[in-house]
């Protein structure tokens, strides 16, 4: 499943060396050809924060990849593995073999970018892809599809607000719940797709409540109380962006400015999904450059827009 800043890009076959040894690996050049929501947010952010949250992009992405692309479960672990040695050797001194570990490794000498984070973006991952084995990831119960959310989305969440200068109770707080809504939205946006890969984030309890017993991702997707158990699940995202609002007050602007047109983006996308119903689900829900580009400079100037 795509984590909240991320999109369709180019795959790759599943390498057990480290994928970071062409030149359109830089960070910015996959952020660019990335299509993210995220990309102007991002984008005007000043110098040393742009290349820090394109180095944490590309990294996301190229994980991301991994675990959603063909290949055998055993080389997508090994492949993870090879990232997670990758990270560890940068926090014990190792040099970067390519551009894109080496904008991680400036970004995480520059702003204190905790290893732990790193490691639970891969865990996410890695729970892709045992699903893939025992079925893990289809219908999983709440406690696990909120691990799975703290992990792909709230690990970027706590290593953006670092990248931002607000790395406080409060900014955390902000950080894990809008990460949250981030990707629960993402997984109502994305119900075909992830069908596609034999993925249904939908959590149990809320197909139950529904009068939905599968798992079967086409089956659920054709259910005619699908858009009842969506509409619960987009509840629970509304509850986790008031969550982040609340979190932060009247501090939404400032250094914050970026986290803030993240925030207006996603839920401008959550309520038209919403509106559109989830009837046809091969439709396109989006939210386009042009807008990402008025929102993110209104953020910037401290007039954020309504969501």
């Amino acid at each position: 499943m795509t984590p909240p800043p991320l999109e369709t890009a180019p795959l790759e076959p599943v390498s057990t060396t480290l994928p970071d040894k062409k030149a359109s690996d830089t960070a910015s050049a996959v952020t660019a050809k990335s299509g993210s929501t995220f990309y102007w947010p991002m984008r005007l952010l000043p110098a040393s924060k742009r290349a820090a949250m394109f180095a944490i992009y590309a990294f996301c992405r190229r994980i991301d990849d991994i675990a959603d692309e063909p290949g055998e479960p055993a080389v997508k672990r090994a492949a993870l593995d090879v990232w997670r040695r990758g990270i560890r050797d940068l926090y014990v001194g190792g040099a970067p073999n390519g551009p894109l570990t080496a904008a991680l490794k400036g970004a995480i000498e520059r702003y204190g970018l905790p290893r732990a984070e790193f490691e639970a973006l891969i865990d996410g991952m890695a729970m892709d892809v045992a699903g893939e084995e025992s079925g893990g990831m289809r219908a999983p119960d709440l406690d696990t599809l909120r691990l799975y959310c703290r992990r792909v989305a709230g690990a970027v969440g706590m290593l953006a607000i670092r990248v931002f200068d607000r790395a406080d109770p409060s900014t955390e707080r902000f950080a894990l719940a809008l990460g949250e809504a981030l990707q629960l939205t993402n997984i109502l946006r994305d119900l075909a797709e992830d069908a596609e890969l034999d993925r249904l984030y939908l959590p149990r309890e809320l197909l139950l409540a529904a009068g939905i017993t599968g798992d079967r991702p086409a089956e659920v997707l054709a259910h005619h109380s699908l858009p009842q158990a969506c509409e619960a699940l987009a509840d629970l995202a509304e509850a986790r962006f008031a969550e982040a609002r609340a979190a932060i007050g009247g501090q939404a602007r400032g250094s914050l400015w970026a986290a803030t047109a993240m925030m207006v983006l996603y839920h401008r996308l959550l309520r038209r999904l919403r509106a559109a119903g989830w009837r046809d689900l091969n439709a396109r829900v989006r939210v386009g450059r042009r807008e990402s580009a008025w929102v993110a400079a209104r953020c910037m100037l401290g007039l954020p827009p309504a969501t």
